[in-house]
């Protein structure tokens, strides 16, 4: 099979287990793999307070565990299952073979053997590949001689070993059956159109659940009325293709054709999830189909699209957008299946960049399904009522890394969001690179075993098939809420666009299809067999959309596009035309230190890490009762205790975040008898907000990408992403140009997601010194002419570098007292979060008070006039040259000036300080980052057009270097004595 299947099958076989066929199934409520330690400890509320009541995140007694729980699942159990957040699905699991059932399974052990071979390797003789290119070979282990299995009489006990339906009309399951039965029913259920991957799932009784619905499917009849939706699906999809190939010959469109039966699939998705009560479903997808599905079931106007596609925005003209190009194009409908409730579909924006959506589908997803929980009875569970669908290409799913990272969170209690439905769109191709170039393994769905997600295969020339492997495979996401894969493999009828020539590189692929007809074609061709439908009902329907799609498209030159952004939960945000960056963000002293004092409690059964009491908690409370030397954790906490109290929600996420890198933060305490975690912020009030701390998997592309579809959903949350150190956010740079710095101006969505970035040159070496300043800078979109008043700064994210604590806890409270949100990017701190010189007082942060984007120099303000020499710095080299200046004794000759706000660019404050210092013989950059690093090369052109005419800026600072920073000792030591010397040369 030409693109499916590359290597050959193996013989061995898995044991797998099957249960009886009166064998119920067992739901035991709040169970998961992750959570099978019992503790006798208070259970914590939602907030994290101690409570007997809630049972929404308590921990399950061990008793309530199927004998399938294994040693290695108790062995993974973790610790932090009574934090906010913690959400795990249920189990469901089954009694295990009855003694008569274990006993038939060694009487005919070769039957079970052979069915066995079938569970595992039918998949490899099953009639999957609509082109058929590369004939099946016999599987040697569906061989029933292998087994000694020869008499096709004979008659074989079934129990225990195999389902076969009594009939037709019924599921019950036959006792016995001959040799000849058994093969036709193992053919049937395994080597059809549809094929099965479930034996490498570790769960016994999700692999015993899975055989018995393959083995004793009762497939739900497609109805006429099916039959009629598949059609017009189909029909309305290639008239599409088609009408667009008419009217737009030279537009790469990505379209359906061959793969048409996606539709169908989406379709089937939709109606069994709306009918099992899902009311929201967020889809991320690339962009091969995607005008097809925009028109024909999101609803998307087709007057819109024609626009878009003869030049014209997507949104009215005065709105400040870019806009993207056609393929990324999203629409947002409320899909109506005749159920109490429609299904509201989140289509997402795309990028270029494959799979790069998908993480931030899951994310978004996720914080939909919090704030349901949040506000439904405890009940209500992971899975319920919001659904995450991922629509793939077959190579770009076995080849981007994303894929990888974000599969890996699919399962972690702060990140599930109740199982994915995956939908591999199997092209058999990537671009031109057929698959035994693209991928080492078997099938392109085969990524998706190491989360041991079961894989459906279906042939997509076969609509009708596509819809009972797309119900099934909801099932199963329904039953255990974990990942599964769709796998349609179709077929591209045109190259990777329409102007492409595919038969430059794959010549017999596309002889054969460009003789074969098309999947619509062929399913009227099946419907007319049927008498289901007639030749004139095809036509005219065919006639009546092709001239729908002309009235739409003589709508074009009077359509007005309009705004879909700033909706339902955003609807109090506003778009902003001017950057606000001092807002009155101070809170009472009072309240700073009840918040501060709680941020350190624990219950009175909790045991704390003896140096964590003395040094964090014990530091804490003295710090808060002087009101004197509050260090940058202290001031974090309170800046979240202050939003939780006003009914924000704060996530912080990344690696090692709830202890933090430096062993900073401790938003999570852990009790040294139990492995009891306890937050102590989300036990302020009843009425609260509430404090995720996710502590997340080594990844930075999927976890980022996650945290921006959380920022997404919801204005009311402060989500922030933190990089073990600066520079790690490399790995996710895909996401932070598509996404983090430009969706707003593309698409209208705004984001107030904060990255915290460790930086500082302390002689840790190139990967742990610089968050790469200049990189932030120049994805901004500040203006460079900042003496043209005219120009009001709007820039698409804030970049800043803190120097106290009180600033960074302005700023955090600052991303939610706006009415609109923008990405925030903090340079933040390494050595300064224990440096006593850089702590600040609870006054700092009183009523009054505000983030000031420049600070100046309270030693030489008295007598400017004395100053020769104006150095701006920005960071925690502040510090080092003001040890320097008074070892100096130039205090008097030297101003510093702090830039806190590197963009937008704070105009203000500099020309402010520089009127100030008018006098001063020398105006100075100076930074410790390389010259071809750091905030320089953006700050220079702006800062020299506020000088005086005869004054120029001039640089200190390490030359420019390939590599951030030196990683030799001495080096960096001479490196940093030279600018410090530089700086105070007169």
């Amino acid at each position: 099979m030409s693109g499916i299947l590359r290597l050959a099958a193996s013989t061995s076989a898995r044991t797998v287990l099957k249960p009886s066929a009166s064998a119920g199934f067992v739901r035991s409520a709040g169970l998961h793999r992750h959570a099978l330690q019992q503790s006798s400890s208070p259970k914590p509320n939602r907030l994290g307070a101690a409570s007997s009541s809630s049972k929404l995140f308590s921990r399950p007694s061990r008793a309530a565990f199927s004998p399938a729980s294994s040693m290695a699942q108790q062995r993974a159990a973790y610790h932090d299952d009574g934090a906010y957040g913690y959400r795990v699905p249920k189990v469901y699991s089954m009694p295990d073979y009855t003694p008569e059932e274990l006993a038939n399974r060694v009487d005919n052990a070769n039957l079970l053997r052979l069915v066995i071979g079938y569970r595992t390797h039918g998949h490899l003789a099953a009639d999957l590949d609509p082109l058929d290119i590369v004939k099946r070979q016999k599987v040697l282990a569906l061989d029933a001689e292998r087994y000694s299995l020869t008499d096709e009489s004979k008659t074989y006990n079934l129990s225990g070993i195999l389902h076969v339906n009594q009939s037709k009309s019924s599921a019950e399951a036959k006792e016995e059956a001959s040799l000849k039965t058994i093969m036709a029913h193992l053919e049937k259920s395994y080597c059809g159109k549809i094929a099965y991957e479930f034996t490498h799932i570790p769960n016994a009784s999700e692999r015993r659940w899975f055989a018995h619905q393959v083995e004793s499917y009762q497939k739900a009849p497609i109805t006429p009325d099916d039959k009629q939706r598949i059609f017009e699906l189909l029909t309305k999809s290639e008239v599409f293709d088609h009408f667009m190939g008419k009217k737009f010959a030279q537009v790469k469109r990505y379209g359906l054709e061959g793969a048409e039966s996606m539709m169908v699939a989406l379709d089937a998705l939709f109606q069994a999830a709306s009918k099992a009560g899902v009311t929201e479903a967020v889809l991320g997808m690339p962009h091969r189909g995607r005008l097809n599905l925009l028109t024909d079931l999101m609803q998307y106007n087709p007057t819109a699209l024609f626009s878009k596609v003869k030049g014209n925005p997507e949104f009215p003209i005065n709105l400040p957008a870019s806009g993207d190009v056609l393929s990324h194009i999203a629409n947002s409908p409320k899909l109506d299946y005749g159920e109490a409730e429609p299904i509201h579909i989140s289509m997402l924006h795309n990028p270029s960049h494959l799979e790069a959506v998908n993480p931030v589908a899951m994310g978004k997803a996720r914080a939909k399904q919090m704030d349901l929980i949040a506000n439904s009875s405890p009940e209500c569970q992971l899975g319920d009522k919001v659904m995450c669908v991922q629509l793939h290409g077959d190579a770009a799913f076995t080849g981007q890394g994303v894929v990888m990272e974000s599969l890996g969170l699919s399962n972690l209690p702060h990140f599930t969001s109740g199982g994915s439905v995956h939908i591999v769109v199997n092209n058999q191709i990537g671009y031109t690179t057929p698959a035994q170039n693209a991928r080492s393994s078997v099938y392109s769905s085969d990524i998706g075993k190491m989360i041991n997600a079961p894989v459906i295969h279906v042939n997509g020339d076969h609509p009708e098939e596509v819809v009972h492997a797309m119900r099934m495979a909801f099932e199963y996401r329904n039953k255990f809420r974990k990942d599964v894969i769709l796998d349609l493999i179709a077929y591209r009828r045109w190259g990777h666009n329409e102007l492409d020539e595919p038969a430059f590189t794959q010549p017999l692929m596309y002889n054969n299809i460009r003789a074969r007809k098309s999947v619509p074609k062929m399913y009227e061709e099946k419907l007319l067999a049927e008498n289901v439908i007639t030749k004139g009902a095809i036509d005219e329907f065919r006639q009546d959309y092709f001239e729908k799609l002309e009235d739409d498209f003589s709508e074009i030159d009077s359509f007005k596009p309009e705004a879909d952004h700033l909706q339902g939960k955003w609807k109090d945000m506003i778009l902003p035309t001017e950057t606000v960056s001092r807002v009155d963000t101070g809170i009472s002293k009072e309240a700073m230190a009840t918040i501060g004092q709680a941020s350190v409690a624990a219950p009175s059964d909790f045991e704390i890490h003896p140096r964590l009491e003395k040094f964090h908690v014990q530091s804490r409370l003295k710090k808060l009762k002087d009101g004197q030397s509050i260090d940058w954790a202290t001031a974090e906490a309170i800046a979240f205790g202050s939003l939780l109290k006003e009914g924000y929600d704060v996530r912080i996420c990344g690696q090692d975040v709830g202890r933090g890198t430096f062993s900073q933060r401790h938003a999570m305490l852990v009790d040294q008898k139990t492995e009891r975690v306890h937050v102590p912020l989300n036990a302020l009030s009843e009425s609260q907000g509430h404090l995720e701390v996710a502590n997340s998997s080594l990844s930075e592309l999927a976890v980022l990408a996650f945290e921006t579809g959380m920022s997404y959903e919801t204005p009311k949350m402060l989500n922030i992403w933190e990089a073990q150190f600066g520079d790690f956010f490399n790995s996710a740079q895909v996401t932070i140009d598509t996404y983090v710095s430009s969706a707003e101006t593309k698409w209208l969505r705004q984001s107030g997601l904060v990255m915290l970035l460790p930086h500082g040159y302390d002689g840790a070496g190139p990967e742990h010194s610089s968050c790469r300043i200049e990189r932030w800078l120049q994805m901004t979109n500040d203006t460079f002419d900042v003496k043209d008043s005219s120009i009001k700064a709007n820039t698409n994210m804030h970049v800043v570098n803190p120097t106290t604590p009180a600033q960074y806890f302005h700023l955090l409270r600052r991303q939610m007292k706006r009415d609109f949100r923008k990405p925030l990017i903090v340079v933040g701190p390494k050595t300064l979060l224990r440096l006593p010189t850089a702590t600040s007082s609870l006054e700092d942060m009183a009523p009054g008070t505000t983030f000031e984007p420049v600070l100046g120099d309270t030693k030489t303000e008295e007598d400017p006039s004395a100053v020769e020499k104006v150095l701006f710095v920005s960071g925690k080299l502040y510090y080092d040259l003001v040890k320097e200046r008074q070892t100096k004794g130039v205090d008097e000759k030297v101003a510093i000036v702090r830039v806190e706000e590197l963009s937008p660019f704070p105009k203000e404050g500099l020309q402010q300080q520089i009127k100030t210092y008018s006098g001063a013989k020398e105006f100075t950059w100076i930074q410790e980052e390389p010259q071809n690093g750091g905030a320089y090369s953006f700050m220079e052109p702006r800062i020299r057009q506020l000088l005086p005419e005869n004054k120029s800026l001039s640089y200190i600072g390490r030359d420019p270097s390939a590599a951030p920073a030196t990683g030799i000792a001495i080096v960096h030591r001479k490196e940093s004595a030279d600018i410090l010397a530089k700086a105070f040369r007169l």
